[in-house]
């Protein structure tokens, strides 16, 4: 068999590996709703694999290990994760709604969460995010 053959199966064959998710470096911060919400995210996660593993020869092998990627991430995410509650005090923190005004003088108002939960459509900002 040619050399260029068995380059083409390895390539093939990594092909099949879903690349790894980065977690960040930044303390894992996480408002009370966002643990619930990586909770349920990784129960659903555990019954897709679960729906695949029991379809034997006819799972899909490549969502299987996308599933089992993901899996590890938030796995990692629970284990680090630290529970900010919320607190009333003068110094804005996770879990907190922040309003401020633009340089357009556009009032916004968002609320401060863990990078997991963040969702800048609905006013959900990253603690860690420069706006955070």
């Amino acid at each position: 068999m040619s050399r260029a053959f068995v380059n083409e199966d390895n390539a093939a064959a990594q092909a099949d590996q879903p690349v790894e998710r980065q977690v960040s470096a930044q303390p894992n911060y996480v408002t009370p709703t966002g643990l619930a919400l990586l909770q349920a995210r990784f129960a659903e996660l555990q019954a897709l694999h679960s729906q695949q593993a029991t379809r034997g020869e006819l799972a899909d092998k490549q969502r299987i290990a996308d599933l089992e990627r993901d899996l590890r991430y938030f796995k990692q995410r629970l284990q680090s994760a630290q529970v900010v509650a919320p607190t009333s005090s003068d110094q804005v923190r996770i879990g907190h709604w922040v309003t401020f005004v633009d340089e357009q003088d556009h009032e916004q108002r968002v609320q401060l969460v863990g990078e997991d939960q963040a969702d800048a459509a609905s006013g959900l900002i990253n603690w860690g995010s420069p706006l955070g």
